[in-house]
């Protein structure tokens, strides 16, 4: 019996994916476990296996389509069987079939027959728009129209064969213009029948910079830059412009809402490294049987993190509405770079883990958001971020809280400073920056500062934390 397949949930926040890509096409015959295709969210990439072994019959979806969760994508059963009839047993709704005379057309300057304008046909004539319009389409350029929801009334210069309007001229007349959710190409088609504006903007709110049906009205679908460069003189744009998508566009939302939601103040301290750094030089180079020459300062950072901060559970917190939510378990996040942006995975209950348990997560974490293959669960619910910039020089920083937390450390590198190792007897010795970012409308300024001595404390000692 064939299967049908959805897209699936990704993590309880997740509404819908974009399909990146397809790694099979129809007819294929594929195993089980074989992944079918690579979908996005704001946070990650996953990879979807096809979940039954069997032939592809149809895919219902494009690569670049945005999918709700939980609707079929791909139908798959035995060779010859119908997927339509698998979508109805299934209770999903068929998509628009394959126009028949798109199939039969020879070439994008074929023209349909007067008269053969269908129901795709008519929903893109706005009001008052003839039938001589349908019939000066391709059927291949107004199948294209309906798909993506282009004005064939905008397209003034058609380059078809006496003058009739050919798929690359549908495509030529949305080339500047961002994605579209489904919603907002329904709701488009529905004003481009009507005969209402469509409205315009540079980039939507959705996934990856999609325009949504709530963003049509607002201004600039045209590509930035290009009128100003011509108008200029310029052989070319006067300026690069890239929208904020994907994960870009969540990270400059959430940095955002933390400036204007937190009064972010920061304490910068420095910790003696002197014992942080021998300790990692000794698990460099010992047996590796005993699995610690892949220690590195920053899981070292991490255990004594997890270790001093039960207590101190004002700092271990999250700030609601009208309350201050203090956790009795450390869920610790790892602020991550990687091509996409940054990320924040979750160790979670790091005050059980020992320093093997936190340097592997920590690994697994962070090689998951490089590839995208991180789960969406792993990417919430931290009570405190570590944010590491130490292998850059920077000396201290102000991070940004992730909200709802009321705290964020930063680690700054490793330099040298005075110190005095008996009165009167300085000597200048390696010191590990700290700088702590708190939001002081629930954290005041000297229990922070309790917090902050306490761990610079712990790195000087941490080989006697670990003998805890």
């Amino acid at each position: 019996m064939a299967h049908v397949l959805i897209m699936p949930r990704q993590g309880n926040t997740v509404e819908s994916c974009i399909i990146g890509e397809w790694k099979v096409k129809e007819g294929d015959t594929v195993a089980a476990d074989v992944p079918v295709c690579v979908v996005e969210t704001d946070k990650a990439t996953f990879e979807v296996p096809a979940g039954v072994s069997g032939t592809v019959l149809k895919i219902l979806r494009e690569a670049g389509d945005d999918v709700p969760v939980l609707e079929p994508v791909m139908v798959l059963g035995e060779a010859g069987e119908s997927w339509e009839a698998a979508l109805s047993a299934a209770g999903k709704q068929i998509p628009v079939v394959e126009d028949p005379a798109a199939k039969a057309e020879a070439g994008n300057g074929a023209v349909a027959p007067a008269g053969s304008g269908s129901a795709s046909g008519s929903i893109l004539q706005s009001g008052g728009r003839t039938e001589n319009l349908v019939s000066a389409v391709s059927p291949r350029a107004r199948k294209f129209a309906e798909r993506e929801a282009v004005d064939l009334s905008a397209i003034t210069s058609p380059s078809g064969p006496g003058g009739r309007i050919i798929e690359s001229d549908a495509a030529a007349s949305i080339a500047g213009r961002p994605p579209l959710t489904e919603a907002a190409k329904a709701e488009l088609r529905r004003r481009i029948t009507a005969g209402e504006a469509s409205g315009s903007l540079t980039a939507g709110s959705g996934i990856g910079g999609r325009i949504t049906a709530g963003d049509l009205g607002k201004t600039g679908f045209h590509a930035a830059g290009q009128e100003a460069g011509a108008a200029a003189g310029f052989a070319g744009p006067e300026y690069g412009e890239e929208p904020l998508k994907g994960i870009r566009k969540l990270i400059a939302a959430q940095m955002m809402e933390s400036h204007s939601n937190t009064a972010a103040f920061t304490l910068n301290a420095f910790a003696p490294a002197c014992n942080l750094l021998s300790l990692r030089a000794r698990f460099k180079t010992s047996d590796p049987e005993l699995g610690l020459n892949t220690i590195t300062i920053n899981d070292l950072i991490l255990f004594a993190v997890s270790r001093i901060l039960p207590l101190y559970p004002y700092m271990n917190a999250h700030r609601l509405e009208n309350a201050l939510r203090s956790f009795h378990t450390v869920h610790l996040g790892m602020a991550v770079s990687t091509p996409r942006g940054l990320m924040v995975p979750v160790i979670r209950n790091a005050e059980t883990l020992s320093l093997l348990q936190i340097s592997a997560k920590a690994r697994e974490l962070a090689g998951a958001c490089r590839s995208g293959s991180v789960s969406p669960d792993d990417l919430h619910g931290s009570t405190l971020t570590v944010t590491n910039l130490g292998n850059t020089g920077i000396e201290s920083f102000t991070p940004v809280i992730n909200i709802p937390e009321v705290a964020i450390l930063g680690i700054c590198s490793i330099l040298p400073r005075p110190a005095e190792t008996s009165p009167g007897t300085y000597e200048i010795l390696p010191h590990l920056g700290l700088s702590l970012t708190i939001d002081h409308a629930v954290v005041d300024g000297a229990p922070a500062a309790e917090f902050l001595k306490a761990f610079a404390a712990a790195i000087k000692d941490i080989d006697l934390w670990l003998a805890k």
